[in-house]
């Protein structure tokens, strides 16, 4: 399929004018948004700000009622289902606030998934899986179910998870909502410490301003609407 693409070099992800509803109420309106290669961004908001609907979009699981999405030169929001979803399985990681995790499966097995499913082969899928653990600070877990682990270790393999296929972007989602303020701030250093020695973009949906401080920069979302702190306007 030949797509249209934007002039390089450019951000990695970018957001034009996007627009998306649900029923009547409106959760963005004209936001507008880019992301830089290897950026740390914090998208913050009061909730129901429409922070958790801009994110969505830019990863490809919804689309947007009007405007366009962008990631890596190419447009994502016309894609179809089947190729969005090849991108969210190779090009992007994802932590999320619970971590939604397999519980039937153990350590090992959660964090091979996703090269499982992407058709590596088993025994190259678990040796990555154990150096992720590793890296993670997670030696030895690999085979407990992930009911026997700590609210901390178990969003720490959700992270190995999300980084074990290289993506080029992971979404992150309130990750450490669900967590104490000291195991929190250590699930972030983890996190924001390994994407930058990968270069990994992340792109974090927070409240939480010790979670946004461990970014490049922050955005704020306000009634659907995307504004730029230090900037002082909205991002065009």
């Amino acid at each position: 399929m030949i797509l249209d693409a934007l002039p390089a070099p450019g951000p990695l992800l970018k957001a034009r004018s996007i627009d998306r509803s649900y029923g009547l109420t409106q959760a963005l309106r004209e936001a507008s948004l880019s992301v830089a290669p290897g950026e740390i961004l914090a998208i913050m908001g009061p909730s129901g700000s429409g922070k958790s609907t801009l994110l969505h979009c830019l990863a490809g699981i919804f689309t947007p009622d009007a405007g366009e999405v962008w990631f890596d030169g190419r447009r994502l929001d016309t894609l179809s289902d089947t190729r969005r979803s090849e991108l969210r399985r190779t090009a992007f990681g994802f932590v999320f606030q619970f971590g939604q995790l397999v519980p039937e499966l153990t350590v090992a097995d959660n964090v091979a998934l996703p090269l499982l499913l992407g058709r590596a082969g088993r025994r190259q899928a678990y040796q990555r899986a154990g150096g992720w653990l590793g890296r993670l600070e997670l030696d030895g877990l690999g085979e407990r179910r992930i009911g026997e682990l700590s609210g901390g270790q178990a969003q720490r393999v959700a992270i190995a998870r999300a980084l074990v296929t290289r993506p080029k972007v992971v979404f992150a989602d309130e990750p450490t909502g669900a967590l104490d303020s000291l195991t929190g701030e250590k699930v972030m250093e983890l996190l924001v410490g390994l994407a930058r020695e990968e270069g990994t973009t992340v792109i974090v949906v927070t409240h939480d301003a010790r979670v946004a401080a461990c970014a490049d920069r922050e955005v704020m979302v306000r009634d659907g609407k995307v504004t730029d702190p230090y900037a002082g306007e909205a991002v065009r």
